[in-house]
């Protein structure tokens, strides 16, 4: 029978374990799975899903809609829990949605700040990092602009400047710009590599535009139709910055769209 002390010791090696093989992944998913109750019972969204995303690493999530894209990032986010499996993050992640979820009766400056408030920061600090934090998504000025006066571009950047408020080293991004007009979005690209590459923040981005999978990520995760499942993934290595018509992109834009429509012809969902 083990003494106290070679239990500790035990307890104390497997934790030390665990923290050593977070830090090799900014978020880990160990075969994953997620139902949810149904008339017939129970429906799986998500089946043996088994990711992980390296510290730094910019990774977007592909699929039709419906194929749990979403469920997955939620998951990530801690909220909700899956049926099966484990997930493991590096503390814990900031989300960003499609909407922006800004308090219509705060100023953008004041959004940011109560990201800060939450996180204990003192108040005299507050204001002084907002403003970094505008600076930095290029909103220099706007700390006292109301969301109303702000364009939807705009909104964006705060929604940004709020999630990188949080301070974690993993951003997870639900089909933030889908929203946008093509020229916006084109310049939001441009922004979110630039702040991506002087931050080293880990990113988790779902979409469903196989091109802007294909500009911004390290490595394009392909799920099938419901229940989502990795089809296929790809390592993109066109340097950036990337433009969305360059020829490398384009190329791999079809290769991606073909094998998604295979995909969706397999599961009969269109």
């Amino acid at each position: 029978m083990s003494s106290p002390e070679v239990t500790t010791m035990t307890a104390t090696l497997d934790k030390a374990a665990g923290a050593a093989a977070t830090a090799r992944h900014a978020a880990r998913l160990e075969h994953v799975s997620k139902s949810f109750p149904g008339p017939a019972g129970p429906q799986s969204v998500l089946d043996d899903i088994s990711l992980a995303v390296a510290p730094g690493e910019f990774v977007t999530l592909l699929g039709a809609s419906g194929c749990g894209k979403s469920t997955l990032l939620n998951l990530v986010a801690g909220l909700d829990e899956p049926t099966t499996g484990e997930i493991t993050t590096d503390g814990r992640p900031a989300l960003m949605f499609q909407e922006h979820a800004l308090f219509p009766w705060l100023s953008a400056g004041k959004n940011i700040e109560l990201a800060l408030k939450l996180r204990g920061i003192a108040p005299r600090r507050r204001r002084e990092r907002a403003e970094e934090l505008l600076a930095l998504v290029r909103l220099e000025g706007a700390h006292g602009k109301r969301v109303h006066e702000l364009s939807g571009g705009m909104r964006q950047r705060v929604a940004l400047a709020r999630a990188l408020a949080q301070e974690s080293r993993l951003l997870l991004m639900d089909e933030p710009f889908a929203a946008l007009d093509a020229i916006t979005r084109d310049v939001l690209h441009d922004e979110l590599t630039r702040i991506w590459s002087e931050t080293k923040l880990s990113v988790l981005f779902v979409t469903h535009n196989v091109r802007e999978a294909a500009r911004l990520a390290q490595r394009v995760i392909l799920l099938s139709s419901r229940p989502g499942r990795i089809a296929r993934e790809w390592a993109v290595d066109i340097p950036q910055p990337r433009r969305i018509e360059d020829s490398a992109v384009a190329e791999l834009s079809i290769e991606i769209t073909e094998q998604l429509r295979g995909e969706i012809r397999r599961h009969g969902q269109y």
